[in-house]
């Protein structure tokens, strides 16, 4: 993206004051939080001027800090994705001295209090419609991280003939982030306690084979 191409936003010197004031650490938080909720409202094509202008800085401001709207973009995607995923879940889940249903349970009910969120679901959805690598980066991160070291403790558990496949846990994985896709893309009403909702989805995909005990 071409930088500096638009005219910067007029402020008095009051205010170029008041920014000047700013530690850089905490100017740049404060474009990274105004970025996720301006990308979360219009889409990944709204512009850095517009964000600017939302932000009450100039435009080259913006741009001392991120050098182009990808480069922006991508600390979105880190505060927003990345920077949720807690680093015991994979030390959690894969605990086989607490059975394999409580390890459910408490990975997805922690998981989904930090996604069932606006700007998680309306970010995530936007990316997805705009052929960005932002969801195909976090899905075969979180499929290495969580799903595929999961899908190993299934198996130790399964009683059947019949084991499950990582597509039969991204299913499980996609029924219940879909409860926060009702929520925040088609508002649709929604349990305010989702926690009923994916015990009985963790309950059925274990009772399919018979991995409840482990």
């Amino acid at each position: 993206m071409d930088r500096h191409q638009d005219d910067p936003v007029t402020t008095s010197p009051h205010d170029k004051a008041t920014r000047r004031r700013l530690p850089p650490e905490q100017r740049r938080q404060q474009i990274v939080d105004g970025a996720v909720a301006f990308f979360a409202e219009v889409g990944l094509d709204g512009n850095t001027r517009d964000l600017a202008k939302r932000l009450n800085i100039t435009q080259s401001l913006l741009f001392n800090y991120f050098d182009t709207k990808d480069a922006l973009i991508e600390a979105v995607y880190a505060q927003v994705y990345l920077n949720r995923l807690s680093p015991d879940w994979p030390t959690r889940l894969t605990d086989r001295k607490v059975p394999l249903r409580d390890r459910l349970l408490a990975f997805y009910n922690d998981y989904s209090k930090l996604i069932f969120e606006y700007e998680w679901m309306r970010i995530f959805m936007f990316s997805g419609l705009a052929g960005a690598e932002l969801n195909r980066r976090y899905l075969e991160h979180l499929g290495n991280v969580i799903l595929r070291p999961l899908l190993d403790e299934v198996h130790a558990g399964s009683a059947t003939a019949t084991r499950p496949e990582m597509e039969d846990l991204w299913n499980l994985h996609g029924g219940i982030v879909y409860i926060g896709i009702r929520q925040h893309i088609y508002r649709m009403p929604c349990p305010d306690d989702p926690s009923p909702a994916i015990e009985r989805a963790i309950d059925r995909f274990l009772a399919a084979f018979a991995a409840n005990e482990t």
